[in-house]
């Protein structure tokens, strides 16, 4: 009897024992089973918000106010400034001969305008400068890839861009007028010779600053030779490039403004160069002060509409500038 009630305790023992290591293998599968239901849920998460960054978010449009207060009313009032500043300083010179007063300025640009004068002053100068700016364009860049990519055209004529480029345009202009004569050649010449410099080594700046990187995956994946300057170099030059096509536009115009002034010839038309010098011969501040603002409106005005959008563009591709 003894020996059967131990046989029974023994049992009872194991089975108890069984039964918490069964109910404790169970929960321990459950902790388990909880934790890894628990790390897929926050992976999950994670992805989703690496999955949102991608995804760019409809803007809605700022209200009127906003774009008023941040982009309209500064200039404005920068505008206002000025023409405050100029009527004060009008007034304590108080001589025509010297300076005259805002108003004036304005009663010579309505006058122009009413004759149909205005606009042909500004698309004389306007055209010559887009076109040869153009022309420009087409020497300067593969004369930069040029430069940028082989070390013995950099070695020879690096040097030189950088001289040409710190040199004025205005000392271009006697020598193309000796070599072309008075006609819109001399004027592209002049332009050309102000540019170029400016477009080549922009672009040299950019190439230099590509990363050895993206020419290597580019090899790899067989972009060479033309293909890999197409498809690799440009692109990842292209913010040094369009800062050097900005600023080869400011040569373009300074030098076209240049050679009008000095080359002045009634075959060539009135531009606004031409004009400014017809109000120094004249000794009309008034036509002088309409040719300075036409200058300064269109040199504004085309950096607003073309390389202002430009350069954002390419900012915002290389994630730099976020809309907002």
């Amino acid at each position: 009897m003894a020996s059967t009630e131990t046989k029974t305790t023994e049992a009872k023992t194991t089975g108890a024992k069984t039964a918490v290591a069964a109910t404790t293998g169970g929960r321990t599968t459950v902790s388990e089973g909880t934790a890894t239901e628990a790390e897929a849920t926050g992976l999950a998460g994670v992805e989703a918000g690496l999955d949102a960054l991608d995804v760019v978010a409809p803007t809605a449009r700022a209200p009127f106010r906003r774009t008023f207060v941040d982009k309209i009313l500064p200039p404005v009032v920068a505008t206002a400034l000025l023409l405050a500043v100029w009527q004060i300083t009008f007034k304590t010179v108080d001589d025509p001969t010297k300076l005259v007063s805002p108003l004036d300025v304005w009663h010579t640009l309505r006058q122009a305008w009413l004759q149909g004068e205005l606009l042909g002053y500004i698309w004389t100068s306007v055209s010559r400068g887009l076109l040869g700016f153009l022309f420009a364009l087409v020497i300067g860049t593969p004369l930069g890839l040029l430069v940028a990519r082989v070390k013995f055209v950099r070695a020879a004529i690096g040097p030189i861009l950088s001289g040409l480029q710190s040199l004025p345009s205005v000392a271009w202009v006697p020598p193309a007028v000796l070599w072309l004569g008075l006609n819109n050649s001399m004027m592209y010449a002049v332009i050309l010779l102000g540019a170029v410099p400016s477009i080549a080594n922009g672009l040299v700046s950019g190439v230099d600053q590509v990363s050895p990187l993206f020419l290597r995956a580019g090899r790899t994946m067989g972009a060479t030779g033309l293909k890999g300057t197409v498809y690799i170099t440009l692109p990842a030059a292209l913010p040094g490039y369009v800062a050097g096509l900005k600023q080869g536009w400011a040569f373009s115009w300074r030098s076209l403004m240049a050679a009008e002034i000095i080359a002045s010839f009634p075959d060539l038309g009135v531009g606004l160069g031409q004009l400014l010098e017809n109000g120094r011969n004249a000794s009309d501040m008034s036509m002088v002060f309409e040719a300075i603002l036409l200058i300064l409106f269109v040199g504004i005005a085309i950096d607003l509409l073309i390389f202002s959008p430009l350069e954002r563009w390419v900012l915002r591709s290389r994630g730099l500038l976020v809309k907002s």
